[in-house]
């Protein structure tokens, strides 16, 4: 699968388990979509995997949610070495193998300082058997930057929906705090 119209006009390729119009990952299969705009390396962003991270987990496993992740590539500028796309990139390979969720907490919890390189490929890479993934082919895919156009087709379909910080959550399309009450609350509401 490819999204038609990248960045650049090419089609895009995108990792398994992508949405019909490529620009997330995911994951669960419940009747309300909850649409989590992040990027790995926003601090916001990492609190907010932590904190609410096992709220959507719950709520994915009673397939009350689909969880829709959207790796941006927001704070490029405040890395040395383009770190957002990059992870961005190495998450979609993850998820190639399955691993994408087990492998956006490692990417939060070993979250490098922002302003800074980030994380090398090689470290990247090294992440991938906390998550699961340790088929040959994800190193290779994560130093062929293979989903870093991906990273940026999602970042600009953000950007279309009006996103412009992050983490940004949508459930059932409306806009909620970042914070696992307010999402659980907001699930409830629509089921009700």
């Amino acid at each position: 699968m490819s999204i038609p119209d990248g960045p650049d006009g090419p089609p895009v390729p995108v990792p398994a388990g992508a949405t019909n119009t490529g620009d997330g990952v995911v994951h669960g299969i419940g009747p309300v979509t909850v649409d989590a705009y992040i990027d790995f390396q926003c601090p916001f962003c990492k609190q907010f995997a932590l904190t609410s991270g096992p709220t959507l987990d719950k709520l994915v496993e009673s397939r009350a949610i689909t969880l829709v992740y959207h790796p941006m590539a927001f704070l490029d500028a405040a890395s040395t070495n383009r770190y957002s796309s990059r992870a961005a990139s190495a998450s979609g390979c993850a998820a190639d193998h399955g691993g994408f969720v087990p492998y956006h907490y490692a990417l939060f919890v070993e979250q490098p300082p922002e302003g800074g390189p980030g994380l090398t490929d090689d470290e990247l890479i090294a992440l991938g058997p906390a998550a699961g993934v340790e088929d040959p082919s994800f190193a290779v895919c994560v130093r062929a930057h293979r989903y870093v156009d991906w990273a940026a087709a999602v970042t600009a379909a953000a950007a279309r929906r009006g996103v412009n910080a992050t983490p940004t959550v949508f459930v059932q399309g409306v806009p909620v705090p970042a914070n696992p009450q307010m999402i659980a609350s907001a699930v409830a509401a629509v089921t009700a």
